[in-house]
Parts: structure tokens; sequence; C-alpha cells
């Protein structure tokens, strides 16, 4: 049957649209706790939200379900320069500016974006199409990992200096996924793996804010008022839902203990309002979401197809746990934004992009 008379897959939508619901609901929420304090900051990120995350985001989730996959192999070269110069124009002069000690925006006709959120697609995107071509013409696994390792070679030269660590690591940890999907022998993985995880430790051993966040994840309690601060307050807002949690809108700490409740904490102001059954519940959508893409992407029509829905799927799935993990106290705080439902009017829309790829290639898949 011709991919234009298939449908998407609508498992796949529903889950998404309802992940989306809870988010607007939990980042409402949430940004109670700002608007207690600045209401002109409320309405200027609820704007943002709205505006360029739910609306721009379902209106580029709509025209990727239009686009053929075919297009993104085609222009993969010129999507990933095109991502590499946007996310070098945060150092240039009154173009991007600075935010808590990081230089991730670019401000633009009064919008404020984050340009790594594109150039992580545009990454997954010219892997996906490398790894499909050397995969045809050449059976020897060191080539797609030399493409992997240049690569995040030059993403890191853009990144550190802003710095923007977490981004980086989802990168290099989503690509070793597509490595292994296309049949890269395990043991090359963990050489390659283990290289990065080396020069990962020495760098941030060697880097203060990298090595504190590490102290603190090692030694939670040490510094309560201090490093661990965010990590406390979080477990606190937690624990306090227990089962059933306080209700909706009822979170206490998004008032005045915990940090942007609106942004990396917002699973812990769920964990408060709808306890361990809404926590659970959270976790569970998000891992059918993971389930249902790679089922998507099992069934692609070709090898590029396939690698770019599960790289997508793996970037915004990792995404996900890596800021449930973060907040819960089982990995280093990141600040990694929770997909979906965070502060973010740039990540949700490539977010919303990414699924509509991803829906694309579930009308072409094999029957």
């Amino acid at each position: 049957m011709p991919a234009e008379k298939r449908s998407i897959d609508y498992i796949f939508l529903a889950i998404t649209i309802v992940l989306v619901v809870v988010g607007i609901f939990a980042f409402f929420s949430a940004s109670l706790g700002v608007l207690a304090r600045d209401e002109g900051k409320f309405y200027q990120i609820l704007i943002s939200q709205i505006a360029l995350g739910l609306v721009g985001g379902t209106i580029a989730l709509y025209f990727c379900t239009r686009i053929p996959y075919r297009f993104w192999r085609d222009h993969s070269a010129l999507i990933l320069m095109a991502g590499l110069g946007l996310t070098l124009l945060v150092f240039v002069p009154h173009l991007g500016f600075a935010h808590g000690g990081a230089r991730r925006w670019v401000s633009i006709f009064g919008v404020s974006f984050q340009p790594v959120e594109f150039l992580k697609i545009s990454v997954i995107i010219y892997l996906a199409t490398w790894l499909s071509w050397v995969k045809k013409r050449n059976d020897n696994p060191l080539f797609g990992i030399l493409a992997l390792f240049l690569i995040i070679g030059m993403v890191a030269s853009v990144l550190v200096f802003q710095p923007d660590t977490k981004s980086l690591i989802l990168m290099s940890t989503t690509g070793l996924g597509m490595l292994f999907l296309s049949g890269t022998p395990i043991r090359h993985l963990l050489i390659f793996g283990g290289t990065i995880t080396a020069i990962f430790l020495i760098v941030a051993f060697n880097t203060p804010y990298l090595s504190s966040r590490i102290s603190t994840f090692l030694h939670p309690t040490n510094d309560p008022t201090g490093s661990s601060y965010q990590l406390q307050q979080s477990l606190i807002a937690i624990g306090s839902g227990q089962l059933r949690g306080r209700g909706f809108g009822q979170s206490i700490q998004k008032f005045s203990y915990l940090p942007e409740p609106q942004g990396d904490s917002i699973f812990a102001v769920i964990g408060e309002e709808f306890g361990f059954i809404g926590t659970t519940v959270v976790v569970c959508l998000y891992i059918l979401f993971a389930m249902r893409g790679l089922w998507i992407a099992r069934r692609a029509p070709d090898l590029f197809s396939g690698l770019l829905a599960s790289g997508l799927v793996i970037l915004l799935s990792l995404q996900a746990f890596m800021n449930i993990a973060s907040i819960t106290g089982l990995f280093p705080l990141t600040g990694v934004p929770l997909v979906f439902m965070s502060q973010g009017g740039t990540s949700l829309l490539i977010s919303l992009a990414a699924v509509g790829i991803i829906l694309r290639i579930s009308k072409e898949r094999k029957i």
C-alpha cells in the first residue's frame, strides 16, 4: 500500500498527546510559584511555552508528518551545518546572551531560543545518514565509530564554551545507541564508550561546576543549603506527596523552596501534588513512548529511517529519564528539562517536530 494511503501511528500520537496534556497542567501549576514572586515573568514564560512551544510545536509536528523522511537524508549535511551555525550565534554580541552562568540563548526580534535543541536533532539526522551509507558500502564498524567521534568532537568544541555538558552527554549516548542498532560490535562500543567516559571524567574533575555536581551526587547531605539544596528540596517535595499527593495546585515547595519549579524541578512538583501514583503514571507514559517509538523504528522502510526514528526516540526518552533520575538523586543534577513538560518553548517545539518525523516514518512503515 502506498505511504500516502496509510495512516500515521495513532497509538504513538495518543501517547504523545497525553504527555503534552499532563505537561501543560504540570507546567501551569508549577508556574504559580513564579506568579507569586514575579507576575511579569510568569506571563513571559507562559506566553513562550504556549505560543512558541505548544502552538509552534503543533504546527511543526503537522508539517513534519507531511515531509517525506528522505528529505532529511538528502539534506543532512546542510542541516548539520545549520545546527552548528545556529549554536555559534550564542557567541555573537547582541544576539547571544547568558543566563545562570551559561551562554546558551539567542534572541532575534525579541524571541529567545536555545539553538542547541535544533543541533541535537541535526546530529541525529546526519549520523543516521552516515551510518546507513556506510553500512551499504563497508562492513568495517570503525567507520561508524569514527564518524560519531568526529561529530561529537565538533559539537564539543562549540558546547564546551557555553558550557552545556548535558547536551553533549545526551548526543554522545544517543549516538552510541544508534551505533549499537546499526550492528556495531559490542567490543567496539565498549572501547569507544569507555574512551568518551574517561575524557568526560578528566574534564569533569578539573571543572569546578561539574566536580561540584558529582560531589553532590556522591554526598547529597554534605551541603544542604548550598550545592545540595535543589536535590534536598526536590526529595522533600516528592516525599511529602506520599501515595496520592496533596492535590493539583497544592504544592508548597514550588512557592518558596524549589529552584526553577517550572523548569528542571517540575517532576518534584508532580510528585508533591500527585504522589507516588502520579509519578509512576508519568514514568510509565515515557516507557510507553519509548517502546512504541522503537516499535515504529523496527518497522521502518529502510535502514536510514529506522536509525533516524530510533535516534529521536532514544534522545527524547533519555532526556526524560535523565531529568527524573537527577531530581530523585539517581544521577548527578544536569539541568536537563523534562520532555514535553518543563519550561522551554524551544525544547517543546523541537520535541514535537521530532515526533512529527517519527510519525511520518510510521506512515511509511513495512506491513
